[in-house]
């Protein structure tokens, strides 16, 4: 790929064919429903996987679709989520993971992180999933423990989402809800989280796996007052 053609066929084809939808863009603003947090991984784009248009979805991407615990130190990834769910309003949180991940795969080989050292620190996020799978997939072989790995590290991810303001509220007040994906690179399909832990077919439509469903507020103003 050239760079430069890509970005000239863009302004002399791409862009005239959708000119009245970029318009509408640039004089209205954005209004995505979807914030996607994803890996960085080249071969993991989110726009073409769910065939958005532009402004459809607000993306985050980064090493091994990391999302860090909330802290008041200020990070790229929370930053995008507090202005996703606060300043947009988005109403559906992804967490999409990939086969092959070489995030997931470096978790494996930390002699190999060493000369990373932010890769190695920013990785350390993803310990938790990897305790797991030392734990209770010991028994598959590496490729099985990565696969593993990959899935462990989406479900881990969500619980450190859950614990941003942003989103808690969101959640509480049942204007929010959060997907898990794995995204098979190789097939095209897609593995999501439900509510209950396991990883099943992505089937669109209303029965879509949800992995933290919306929900009402814990408690009204006057069973708060009567407690």
């Amino acid at each position: 790929m050239e760079i430069g053609s890509g970005v000239a066929r863009f302004q002399d084809h791409v862009h005239k064919q959708q000119q009245e939808l970029f318009r509408t863009l640039a004089r209205d603003g954005q209004t995505p429903k979807y914030l996607m947090i994803s890996c960085a991984d080249s071969r993991v784009v989110p726009e073409l996987i769910t065939q958005a248009n532009p402004g459809d979805l607000f993306v985050c991407r980064n090493a091994g679709n990391i999302v860090p615990p909330f802290a008041v130190k200020n990070g790229g990834v929370s930053s995008t989520v507090e202005f996703g769910v606060m300043a947009l309003g988005v109403t559906e949180i992804i967490v999409c993971g990939h086969s092959d991940c070489g995030a997931m795969k470096g978790m494996f080989n930390a002699e190999a992180l060493d000369a990373m050292p932010n890769v190695k620190a920013w990785l350390a996020h993803s310990e938790p999933a990897f305790e797991v799978v030392k734990e209770c997939y010991g028994h598959l072989d590496k490729d099985g423990q990565v696969a593993a790995l990959t899935q462990e590290n989406v479900a881990i991810q969500l619980v450190h989402l859950q614990n941003h303001p942003s989103v808690a509220a969101g959640l509480a007040a049942g204007r929010l809800q959060l997907h898990g994906w794995v995204f098979d690179i190789e097939s095209g399909k897609i593995k999501a989280l439900d509510h209950k832990g396991s990883f099943q077919d992505f089937v669109a439509g209303p029965d879509m796996p949800i992995a933290v469903p919306r929900r009402a507020r814990r408690g009204s103003a006057a069973s708060v007052e009567a407690a």
